[in-house]
């Protein structure tokens, strides 16, 4: 049964490494639902968390070829119960006089923040779990959206469950 993971890795930030990583779940035929990357606190290394689906075979295979890949430091299959899972949209929704104030009540509610006002438009942050994100969409889908961009989940461990535990033996 296929099934939600997230896989969090740890590459040398050098150019060509995520290519490499996303062209190993494309010749497999294994779909990213979502990929986000970015530095860690040390400028030559990147952290990726990618979001797919897949049984426990598919989820062993991706993990086994992903270590095998020589700029990839450790990969790791996030225990979801231990996991702080958030993602971040950024929408921008027309706006006449008389909707703002309803637009307002909805940010309060869904802690988004207002990132830019024009006599037009609003431009909201916010970041969540995806299914609050989703909900924050579908109340502002009435009012027009213009411009949506939402990035995929990042992830890190609970308290003490910290990726870098879990280095490469050889590295």
């Amino acid at each position: 049964m296929d099934t939600k993971f997230i896989l969090s890795i740890l590459v040398n930030n050098e150019a060509g490494v995520l290519t490499r990583v996303a062209s190993l779940f494309s010749r497999r035929g294994f779909n990213i639902d979502s990929l986000s990357v970015g530095e860690t606190e040390s400028s030559k290394v990147s952290r990726i968390t990618i979001s797919a689906k897949g049984d426990d075979y598919v989820k062993e295979q991706i993990v086994k070829q992903l270590m095998k890949l020589h700029d990839v430091i450790t990969v790791e299959l996030m225990d979801l119960e231990n996991t702080v899972m958030r993602e971040l949209l950024l929408v921008k929704v027309a706006s006449e006089r008389g909707e703002l104030n309803e637009i307002m009540q909805a940010m309060s509610i869904f802690r988004a923040k207002v990132i830019d006002l024009s006599p037009g438009s609003v431009t909201l942050e916010l970041t969540g779990q995806g299914s609050k994100i989703d909900a924050f969409i579908e109340f502002l889908i009435p009012y027009g959206i213009t411009e949506l961009c939402r990035t995929g989940i990042t992830a890190i461990g609970r308290g003490d469950y910290i990726l870098k535990n879990n280095l490469k033996e050889n590295d």
